[in-house]
């Protein structure tokens, strides 16, 4: 879940349902506070009318019978009794007495009473989207003196409605879940078709990192996917033709060098002075690793080697194998008990650059091997000096050697580590380089494990 929030998908289906739901909360209470007003103003405006049909029609009753057409008559909410008591009244006339005085004519003297009635603060139970709630009546509520024509004084009561019966009938709660559901769902699909682009050029990139020769992207979608998935495609077409020229010139370069350089180690071997040849012949001989490394070096950005699954135990159990052969003393713990997909001749060659560079300069190779959070972890460690700290990040440019470690009797050219960081780029992997506790030089090649499924 925390991987989901944080992702550029996760992102926007947050910011979406957030938003929606703020959006429809700060409207359902503005539509409800104007629900209750029209309500309200719907309300007065029907007391008002009420009240001028009850005042009307209970004068034209005589009075001796008032007291039984008012038992009948009243209704809650607008009631006409009989006075029983005196109560003091305002000096001026509330808002709804006054205009019911202009609707009734100068004929009806109407006064308010001072004192609200009981029922106007009692509190109210209405049912809204977050669950029953208390409120108090708003709209009119007060106690009028009606004198008649007659001379006869009543008093007019004007209280809150009764509640709804049906109001409590409504399951907000199921709407409410609806409603989340339902925009939860759509803010996915936005998401979703909003990043997908994204990912898919991502996983392009990184497609392209380990495999400059991928198809290229397909230009669909929107106007502006299409434009970047076009752009990204003339980007990969000009890198996949700037390192095919780069290698086939390296390459060239140093396939040509071979012939001159063999003619003239044939040519030196007929120099007379010996300690003089032997000079020659060892400069020149470095001069071919050189140009061997060159090569190698070119062959550890060709892409041209097919990629398949991979057992990493039974590689490396083969280069170790051969190291040993070769009189190398190397010993491997561990076992990654996994699948790689990459190129076998390209990852060979990067283990053992990785096993002779520690034999080089540290006599022997303690190779050891975990898996875990879907990645292998080689590590190769040396008996040797190791490397300054600032040292550490340098080694990996093309012919830079430390001087401590490296030097031309031992055979060092400076490309090794830069060839086995090609390849293991070219895997969508990494190298480090520590130096260990105790003692010597530590790489750390990192592997991402092969799922057949993708």
């Amino acid at each position: 879940m925390k991987a989901f929030f944080g992702s550029m998908t996760g992102r926007v289906f947050l910011t979406l349902l957030l938003g929606v739901v703020i959006t429809a909360v700060l409207t359902q209470l503005l539509a409800e506070n104007e629900r209750q007003r029209v309500i309200e103003a719907f309300r007065d405006q029907h007391a008002m009318d009420r009240a001028e049909q009850l005042i009307t029609a209970t004068e034209t009753v005589p009075a001796s019978a008032r007291l039984a057409y008012l038992s009948a008559a009243n209704r809650p909410g607008i009631q006409l009794v009989v006075i029983s008591d005196e109560l003091p009244v305002k000096p001026a006339p509330s808002p709804f007495t006054a205009a019911l005085a202009v609707r009734m004519g100068p004929q009806y003297k109407l006064a308010t009473i001072a004192a609200r009635p009981a029922a106007c603060d009692v509190p109210r139970i209405q049912n809204s989207m977050f669950g029953p709630t208390e409120s108090q009546w708003k709209g009119v509520c007060e106690s009028i003196n009606v004198r008649l024509r007659d001379g006869e004084l009543l008093r007019l009561l004007v209280l809150p409605p009764p509640p709804s019966v049906i109001a409590h009938e409504t399951d907000y709660r199921m709407i409410i879940g609806m409603f989340l559901v339902s925009i939860a769902f759509l803010a996915y699909l936005v998401a979703r078709m909003t990043t997908r682009p994204l990912k898919q050029l991502a996983q392009a990139a990184k497609d392209l990192g380990n495999d400059i020769n991928h198809p290229p992207l397909q230009l669909s979608g929107a106007s502006e996917i299409r434009q970047a998935s076009a752009a990204f495609n003339a980007m990969q077409a000009r890198i996949r033709q700037y390192i095919f020229q780069r290698t086939q010139m390296l390459a060239a370069i140093t396939h040509d060098l071979q012939t001159p350089l063999t003619r003239m180690r044939l040519r030196l071997e007929k120099v007379g002075d010996g300690e003089l040849r032997d000079r020659l012949v060892g400069d020149l001989s470095a001069m071919q690793e050189m140009v061997r490394e060159g090569l190698d070096l070119a062959r550890s950005t060709d892409t041209t080697e097919a990629m398949q699954a991979l057992d990493l135990d039974s590689l490396l159990d083969s280069v170790t194998c051969d190291a040993t052969d070769a009189g190398q003393q190397v010993a491997v713990h561990g076992h990654a008990g996994m699948a790689l997909l990459g190129r076998p001749m390209a990852l060979r060659r990067c283990l053992v650059n990785l096993i002779d560079n520690a034999v080089k300069y540290g006599q022997r190779a303690f190779v050891t091997v975990e898996a875990g959070a879907g990645a292998a972890r080689i590590r190769v460690r040396d008996n040797g000096p190791g490397i300054a700290p600032g040292e550490l990040a340098r080694v990996f440019e093309p012919f830079y050697r430390v001087e401590t470690s490296r030097s031309r009797e031992s055979g060092g050219t400076g490309l090794g580590l830069t060839i086995a960081r090609n390849i293991a780029e070219q895997h969508g992997g990494s190298i480090a380089l520590v130096n260990h506790p105790e003692g010597g030089l530590e790489v750390t090649l990192v592997l991402p494990e092969y799922y057949a499924g993708k």
